[in-house]
């Protein structure tokens, strides 16, 4: 049977307003950024389950027996707030599952995660995701900031590899350029394989019985440019990432 992943996150709902002069009028846009790291690791063989942002706060799942069907779970611009907020909390004050602190209990017990980065990732845009004040926190192989994390780089910043690492022993040393990254800050006992700007790309730790990577950049555009996301090594980033992480 191959492995299962949970990949939650990378959708997203444009509403737009047009003037014309004296008139107005609405158009609205939903788009997913999936594709990309989803194509990724199915071509790596791992069976994936897709959570759009709008259904993860009622179908993420809220127990250890529904997260455990999963040999991976991968977060990728997904606010703490969809987790945090479900419907019945929100609006009827109900008490439902902590779902950031499920994750990290899913990960101590043997699971394996992975953040992939985007304005709403780790702290995010105005520190609205604010991972570092969750459970989360105690399972990332990087600390968060407190403050609004983006990097932008509209020039172009290419990152280095700074370790040898079975996660990442199929990639080359050249890279293609990125726009952007969410800033983090290292930790001991982590290992930081990959840098840009100085800070952490990818970043690996091993956390209880279970394992934890972060890609701080964002696996689709804006941040992932043309020239990433259809890199010749952007299959095998995945898919050493998952196979180091769900390797026993």
């Amino acid at each position: 049977m191959n492995k299962r992943v949970l990949i939650a996150g990378e959708s997203w709902v444009s509403y737009t307003t047009h003037i014309k002069g004296f008139d107005t009028f609405y158009t609205s846009n939903y788009e997913e950024g999936v594709k990309y790291i989803r194509s990724a690791i199915e071509k790596a063989g791992y069976e994936v389950d897709y959570l759009p942002n709008h259904e993860a706060s009622s179908k993420f799942p809220t127990t250890m027996e529904e997260i455990k069907k999963y040999d991976a779970v991968i977060l990728s611009d997904i606010g703490s707030n969809t987790l945090l907020l479900p419907h019945n909390t929100f609006t009827k004050s109900e008490t439902t599952p902590n779902r950031t602190a499920l994750i990290r209990d899913y990960v101590l017990e043997g699971g394996s995660f992975l953040m992939v980065g985007g304005y709403m990732s780790f702290t995010g845009i105005d520190a609205k995701t604010r991972y570092g004040m969750t459970e989360v926190k105690d399972i990332l192989p990087v600390k968060c900031l407190d403050v609004d994390d983006r990097v932008e780089r509209p020039e172009g910043i290419v990152p280095q590899k700074v370790k040898d690492h079975e996660a990442i022993r199929n990639l080359p040393e050249e890279w293609p350029h990125f726009l952007g990254y969410n800033k983090t800050l290292p930790i001991e006992g982590a290992e930081v394989l990959v840098e840009i700007g100085g800070d952490p790309l990818i970043a690996v730790g091993s956390f209880g019985k279970g394992k934890s990577s972060v890609f701080t950049s964002d696996c689709a555009p804006h941040w992932g440019p043309p020239a990433f996301v259809n890199w010749t090594h952007y299959d095998e980033l995945w898919k050493g990432l998952l196979d180091y992480m769900t390797s026993k």
